[in-house]
């Protein structure tokens, strides 16, 4: 199983795929880095050699922000976004959507669970 950019890439998966378990590489990325190391994107990465592996490697980590590198740097932003107060930055401070999505219903991934909040009772007619 070879070790990229602190990963375990796992050799059962087909080299284009198996990659993405690197934060920061998909497919498109996957491929790009298969087609300039010239490597075949169907093979598997126990059929690497140790040159192969080691020219994979590199590539993925010299040329591209990946796994703790990008995690930091996509931290970093919304920090900025939070600390210049902008509207996308309050956002995230409040746990809420960022990208326009409705509250009203739905949600529930950002809000949390349901929490009910006791009903104000009405005063008695006259």
């Amino acid at each position: 199983m070879p070790r990229i950019a602190g990963v375990d890439v796992p050799n059962n998966k087909r080299a284009e795929v198996a990659l993405t378990s690197i934060y920061g590489v998909g497919r498109s990325r996957a491929k790009e880095v298969l087609e300039r190391v010239g490597l075949d994107p169907s093979g598997h990465p126990d059929s690497w050699s140790e040159d192969q592996t080691k020219k994979v490697r590199r590539m993925i980590e010299d040329e591209y922000l990946v796994e703790g590198q990008l995690r930091t740097d996509v931290q970093m932003n919304i920090k900025r976004l939070m600390d210049i107060g902008c509207y996308r930055g309050l956002r995230h401070r409040r746990g809420l959507p960022v990208r326009g999505q409705r509250t009203q219903t739905n949600a529930r991934t950002r809000k949390g669970r349901k929490r009910t909040v006791a009903g104000k009772k009405k005063a008695p007619r006259k």
